[in-house]
């Protein structure tokens, strides 16, 4: 089966309308902050942007829980900005990208105003200038975040229909 993945820059909302598309189909939801070694966290928290060689084992771990999902399908998270991290979480199976985009001052506004969460704004316009939007090539679509959460999980729910 397939397992969709959330993706999108810091803000976008990719834990609510991730936590929403698996509610709606019930199956299995992974937070992708669960998958960062501290060492990330901690790094992230500090304000100092990840490499490419710090993120290589968060997304060989997203990719063996899409592994393990196969059979069930399940909604999983990851900013998945470039698409060679793409590559590597489709690595682990069947995925479908649900990619949330929208305005920076939106995002940023987003980021302030939620608590508990490691990631600062500072780093904002590091992820916005790493990103590589999802390609026509790519199995998936984009979704703008200014509408509703109810609305861009509907959006995603039809289009993920479609492509099923």
């Amino acid at each position: 089966m397939t397992v969709i993945v959330v993706m999108g820059v810091s803000g976008s909302g990719k834990t609510t309308i991730g936590t929403a598309l698996a509610n709606a189909l019930d199956v299995e939801y992974a937070e992708a902050d669960t998958f960062h070694p501290k060492a990330n966290i901690d790094k992230m928290t500090a304000g100092t942007p990840l490499t490419d060689t710090d993120r290589a084992p968060w997304l060989e771990a997203i990719a063996g829980w899409i592994r393990e999902h196969e059979a069930t399908g399940g909604v999983v998270t990851s900013s998945a900005l470039k698409r060679r991290y793409r590559d590597v979480l489709r690595s682990g199976g069947d995925v479908w990208f649900a990619h949330l985009n929208g305005p920076r001052a939106l995002l940023a506004e987003r980021m302030k105003t939620r608590s508990g969460h490691f990631m600062p704004v500072s780093l904002l316009d590091s992820q916005l200038a790493a990103l590589e939007p999802l390609q026509p090539d790519e199995p998936g679509a984009i979704f703008d975040i200014t509408g509703t959460p109810e609305e861009i999980t509907e959006a995603a729910l039809t289009a993920f229909r479609e492509h099923a």
